[in-house]
């Protein structure tokens, strides 16, 4: 039977032979890198390019080998492959859904038939993402693919997208934003860093032969995070997206300030989450979640351990038997080990006692895992902990207490909490300003969940389909893009210190002297602290229409610290009282119908008709508003693995609006009602020109929103917005001559509320898994 050419099922079964071995159609990756000879080029319009005369970067395996070497690109390259992907883009958004849906599910097989050859690459480069990770994305952002014109509507693709991540990013992070980028029809430019460039490189290639239009995917890569700069500069480029350290963050934000591009980061490198133990928690389970994410998983953030007193200790006990068999833990360099060094020796100058799995060496690039307890918040290596694995923790008293510690963090990514209370458990999660909390889990990834860092730990969502909106804008002519546009040679750290002058009219005449308007801040009417005023006058000059105060820092800083006081208590507010709310303001603009209108008039030149026309659409969109106050909201996600995912979105906090000049009355309430509606604080500028319509608003107002006048400029809030890090979003304005130009605030199309409304919150999302 052996010999038979042919086998029947009876034969196979009566003779129990193994079948033919499984044969890989690819290469290892050792062979690809030997096929390049070791030395990588750039991937320009769906082929490999190696130009001459430019400078190589070298990489290293964890052993200290030669894995391979990829080239520095320059300014001549970055043109090259931003026409290559503005070609590749009319192709790729030119063909249908179901197409592009095609390519990437193609990409899945391909993946499969390369996966051993994938697998070793991110291996040696320590560019950790499996194979399966990376089909789990494909088949997600397939399916959105193939559903965008049909659930996302009145939507379309921004361009060209550039991707953009630090040299300790993740492969997984870089790939959760180039498969949505290419998913709804972008073009896509990777800049990645120094151990995701060669998977990065691998990848492009695999996707061209699925099908990927050429120039649809490019890889540019170079020796620092000046390249993502150079490639944000060009002008072909829609939108910058970055993932990494918050450092090279800041500096990609402020080389790109006053460029007109819009750029979005996420740190998700090196925050402090915090990881919280209640009483009522499964300490077994506990303990061993602590060790595995503090000690054996690679750390890409910091965790910082929060104990109920009542379980102290049980939970110390437990960690010391748990932590007797772990091993020492490898550092990057002796550098490190000496701040590790000097953070252990301030802990115990500090008064915490150590738990360590064994004693730890005198000298060399190896630590034992380490537990500081009796940590206090501020200190130091809990502030800004070292790159060893060390573990400080804390203790709380009361739930109020394990909110207050968790929020401590200028940070804001994630949290992991133990309790076997639901209730609590909800709670807490709901207090956290973080974007991810798991519940009796720690450090789970799905794509189907969104992703919002709060604080200093994101500007952007990422994931679900809240994340595909960042590479989407409103196809309906009211939201253009931004213009492009060069910075301007300014002193950030002299701009806005200078006060204008002083501007006081002539108290001999008082009866018919100019209106002086006040400011409006903690819900009063109050002078500048400046004591400066400027003149407003009409259109084309002539007599003083009015006063206005000029706002200084302290101005905006009284503004800050009363929205800070109120915010709170209108977030809690249920939805139904905040669209209570709004249609009151609705109604008193609408009492003030005439007043408003004449302000507009005088103003700005319009006919008293086209005035109360804005006026009229005015309150219109502010009973939209209202309407929308509790018609959007999250739900639960459907997600691969056993247990339950909630995402619901939050407000953003305390939200600074300035105000464009177009269409002075209906912009302001289009872009004040979306802050409101959502449980936002508003600190409001009128526009420099047209201030006096919004300041006459203010007499009809409510008390969660401040309004300020004073001189700000785009690039210096580009530049800034990073210190701490702000969301920031820009919307086109041009000259009044020019009237196709700009944003349209009148068409009322349900795409520019949405987009507004999601410009106004954060998303969190909540995974609570079962057995």
């Amino acid at each position: 039977m052996a010999g038979s050419a042919t086998k029947t099922v009876h034969d196979i079964f009566q003779s129990m032979e193994y079948g033919p071995a499984a044969t890989s159609s690819t290469a290892t990756a050792q062979a690809w890198l030997d096929h390049h000879s070791r030395s990588l080029g750039l991937f320009i319009d769906g082929k490999f390019v190696r130009p001459a005369d430019r400078q190589t970067r070298s990489l290293a395996d964890s052993k200290g080998g030669n894995v391979c070497s990829t080239v520095c690109a320059v300014e001549d390259d970055v043109s090259q492959c931003a026409s290559s992907a503005v070609n590749g883009y009319k192709a790729w958004s030119g063909m249908t859904c179901y197409n592009r849906a095609k390519v990437l599910l193609r990409l899945v097989s391909i993946l499969g038939q390369h996966s051993k050859c994938f697998a070793e690459l991110c291996d040696l480069c320590q560019a950790s993402c499996s194979p399966s990770t990376l089909v789990r994305l494909l088949q997600y952002y397939s399916s959105w693919a193939q559903l965008r014109d049909t659930l996302i509507t009145n939507w379309t693709p921004l361009g060209v997208v550039a991707v953009v991540v630090s040299d300790d990013c993740s492969l997984y992070s870089l790939m959760l934003k180039v498969l949505p980028a290419l998913a709804m029809g972008n073009s896509v430019i990777i800049v990645p860093g120094r151990t995701t460039a060669p998977p990065a490189l691998l990848l492009a290639q695999l996707f061209t032969s699925a099908g990927l239009a050429a120039g649809a995917l490019n890889v540019l890569t170079g020796s620092d995070m000046l390249l993502g700069a150079k490639v944000a500069q060009n002008q072909s480029i829609s939108y910058v997206t970055y993932s990494g350290n918050k450092q090279d963050g800041v500096m990609l934000c402020k080389a790109t300030a006053g460029m007109g591009v819009p750029i979005s980061i996420s740190p998700c490198i090196g925050a402090t989450c915090p990881f919280i133990i209640f009483e009522s928690a499964d300490l077994d389970s506990a303990v061993d979640g602590v060790i595995e994410t503090a000690f054996k998983k690679k750390k890409e953030v910091h965790w910082v351990l929060c104990v109920q007193e009542s379980v102290l200790d049980s939970v110390v006990s437990r960690l010391r038997l748990r932590m007797a068999g772990v091993k020492c833990v490898g550092l990057h360099s002796d550098a490190d080990r000496a701040q590790v060094d000097m953070d252990i020796q301030e802990a115990q100058q500090q008064g915490a006692t150590l738990i360590q799995s064994c004693a730890a060496p005198s000298s060399g690039a190896l630590y034992p895992p380490t537990v500081l307890c009796g940590a206090a918040p501020s200190s130091p290596f809990v502030v800004s902990p070292s790159p060893g694995p060390l573990l400080p923790l804390m203790t709380f008293r009361s739930n109020t207490e394990a909110v207050a510690l968790g929020n401590h963090s200028p940070h804001g990514l994630a949290a992991s909490i133990w309790t076997e209370d639901l209730t609590l458990a909800l709670e807490t999660a709901k207090s956290l300003s973080v974007g991810s909390v798991w519940v009796n889990s720690h450090s789970v990834s799905d794509p189907c969940l969104p992703a919002s860092g709060h604080k200093d730990s994101g500007s952007c969502t990422d994931g679900g389909q809240e994340g595909l909106y960042q590479f989407l804008r409103p196809s309906c002519s009211s939201s253009p893009p931004l213009p492009r546009s060069s910075p301007v040679s300014l002193d950030y750290t002299k701009f806005g210190t200078a006060a204008s002058p002083a501007i006081i009219p002539d108290d001999s005449d008082a009866s018919s002297a100019p209106k002086s308007y006040l400011q409006f801040v903690g819900g009063k009417a109050c002078k500048s602290e400046s004591g400066c005023s400027v003149a407003v006058q009409p259109p084309g000059g002539g007599s003083v229409l009015a006063y206005c105060p000029d706002g200084g820092r302290k101005d905006v800083r009284n503004a800050v610290e009363a929205a800070i006081k109120v915010q709170p208590g209108w977030m809690k507010k249920s939805p139904s009282a905040r669209a209570q709310s709004l249609y009151s303001l609705a109604k008193g603009l609408e009492a003030k119908r005439r007043d408003i209108a004449v302000s507009i008039n005088i103003q700005t030149g319009l006919s008293m008709d086209e005035a109360e026309k804005e006026v009229d659409l005015s309150f219109a969109r502010l009973s939209d508003w209202a309407a929308y106050c509790d018609k959007v909201q999250g739900g639960t996600l459907p997600i691969p693995q056993s247990g339950s995912a909630l995402s619901f979105p939050e407000a953003l906090g305390v939200v600074g609006i300035v105000l464009p000049e177009k269409n002075p009355i209906l912009s302001m309430v289009t872009l004040l009602g979306a802050a409101i509606a959502t449980g936002n604080a508003v600190i409001m500028v009128p526009s420099q020109k047209y201030p006096l319509p919004a300041l006459a608003f203010i007499q009809v107002s409510v008390k969660t929103f401040n309004v300020l006048r004073s001189k700000l400029g785009c690039q210096y809030l580009q530049y800034t917005c990073t210190s701490p890090l702000k969301t920031l979003h820009l919307f086109c304005q041009k000259n009044e001559e020019d009237k196709d130009g700009g944003r349209d605030w009148t068409q009322s199309h349900p795409s520019l509320l949405e987009e507004m409304w999601r410009n106004a919150v954060q998303w969190k999302s909540v995974w609570i898994p079962t057995a």
